[in-house]
């Protein structure tokens, strides 16, 4: 199956889209990599979607790729003796370790740390910032509060701390129980939720071990302030607008959207943009003009992917949202004004080839480049400088193949490596005619290491003709 776009899709599965039929529907409308919620659901769920999805992929014949995307630290405040409570602008509101049922003027949380990192003069925002409270007095176990907006609360609403560094750690008991899990089943691509700091990354890595790759989620301003460290540790990112927009001024969070796709861009590493992308397609069958620009920003940016969430997960139209979010992707790539930018070669082999290549598909019309790889690493370097043409990834390693479909631009396809130069050839050519990228008298560009077989040893640059 030979998408017409480069941008890729990830959905996330749910009680939407839990059936056999529905998560085919959701591959067949565009759906490249399947993204499961572990703050949701549980281990069976998990499991049968895994499964479903490994069938989907024999049948198919394509690689799928999955994300397991870890709950982390939720900050929530207790419950209420009614359920729910009035605020007044201006009143005093109190917040403790106590965990009685709150009333009109406090409630209870079992987050100690918030009490050890706030300070007088600090914003806590609570119901993803529906309701505002300033600092007034902090003590080791409560802290007091004035309401600056808001008219009510009700029951476990989130808690978020805008500028304060917490000190928590981004992996839970149940994160690491989640993340053993995902590993057991062989899930490609590790999530990491509440990313401060660049050691969080390195703890991640630590206990998924070899084989499971890390996307780093930007929730917290904190992780911008090491954003560059975090991007070289990460295997991804992903820009979650959500939290990062209730602890962020809104106005701040398309400047930093950009900011992070052009570093990932510069590295090389695949970025997500996600949250709310067409949110309205929650309850309706179409979305808000805003919600269109909003994806076609993001491509035009140059994200790797684009996640879709409740639209799928819970909505009533997911295979609709996933068509739209397609339809989008290939407007926007069609448009003459859509000029994904080659970040600047670094001084390797793989880099001088891949823009090489790049320039050699431009110069000659070839119809794809195509690349072999058993990490899949040159792969992402010829995604990286963003070909006017298709890359067809092929490796030898199916976890490999599984995350490149989260790739920009790439097509993978699980096959046995290269033995010889002329059979390196020769499967390229027959590849690219039997996916769909090149017929008989076009051309295709190959990029591969000698000796075959070897990780990191791209150096040889070929152009073929097919008979």
């Amino acid at each position: 199956m030979n998408r017409n776009r480069q941008t890729k899709i990830v959905a996330t599965l749910g009680p939407a889209t839990s059936s056999h039929d529905t998560i085919r529907a959701l591959f067949e409308a565009g759906t490249d990599v399947f993204r499961f919620n572990m703050s949701h659901g549980d281990r069976d769920q998990w499991r049968q979607w895994w499964t479903a999805l490994r069938e989907l992929e024999t049948s198919s014949a394509r690689p799928v790729g999955m994300i397991a995307d870890l709950q982390g630290p939720k900050l929530r405040i207790g419950e209420f003796r009614d359920a729910s409570v009035a605020l007044e602008r201006g009143q005093e509101f109190r917040i403790d370790l106590d965990p009685k049922p709150g009333d009109e003027a406090r409630v209870g949380s079992p987050h100690a740390e918030i009490f050890a990192a706030v300070s007088e003069g600090d914003t806590i925002l609570l119901d993803d910032g529906k309701v505002m409270l300033r600092v007034v007095a902090c003590g080791k176990d409560h802290v007091t509060t004035a309401v600056e907006a808001g008219e009510g609360l009700s029951d476990h609403k989130g808690l978020n701390l805008p500028g304060v560094r917490l000190p928590i750690a981004a992996l839970t008991p149940k994160d690491r129980e989640d993340l053993a899990f995902a590993r057991e089943l062989g899930v490609e691509w590790i999530a990491l939720s509440f990313v401060q700091r660049p050691e969080d990354i390195t703890e991640a890595r630590s206990l998924a071990g070899d084989g499971v790759n890390i996307i780093a989620k930007l929730e917290k301003p904190a992780a911008i302030d090491s954003l560059e460290a975090i991007v070289d540790l990460a295997d991804g990112i992903m820009v979650a607008r959500g939290d990062l927009g209730v602890e962020l001024r809104p106005e701040e969070v398309p400047g930093v959207q950009k900011r992070v796709i052009r570093m990932c861009r510069e590295a090389g590493k695949p970025v997500i943009v996600a949250t709310q992308m067409l949110d309205s397609m929650v309850f309706a069958p179409s979305p808000s003009r805003a919600e269109v620009t909003d994806v076609a920003t993001a491509v035009y940016d140059g994200a790797d992917a684009l996640m879709l969430s409740g639209e799928t997960s819970v909505g009533a139209f997911p295979v609709d949202a996933v068509s739209m979010m397609g339809r989008i992707m290939e407007t926007v790539e069609q448009d003459p004004f859509y000029d994904p930018q080659a970040g600047a070669p670094e001084a390797t082999g793989a880099d001088a080839i891949s823009a090489a290549a790049r320039q050699v598909a431009g110069t000659l019309g070839a119809s794809a480049i195509v690349t072999y790889s058993v990490s899949g690493k040159t792969t992402l370097r010829a995604s990286r400088v963003r070909p006017e043409v298709p890359i067809l990834g092929l490796t030898p390693n199916i976890a490999a193949a599984r995350r490149l479909a989260l790739a920009w631009g790439v097509h993978s396809v699980h096959t046995d490596d290269a033995s010889s130069f002329s059979g390196m050839v020769e499967r390229a050519s027959i590849l690219a005619t039997r996916e769909g990228f090149a017929r008989s008298g076009e051309s295709i560009v190959i990029m591969a290491g000698v000796p075959f077989g070897t990780p990191g040893a791209t150096n040889t640059l070929h152009v073929a003709q097919l008979d």
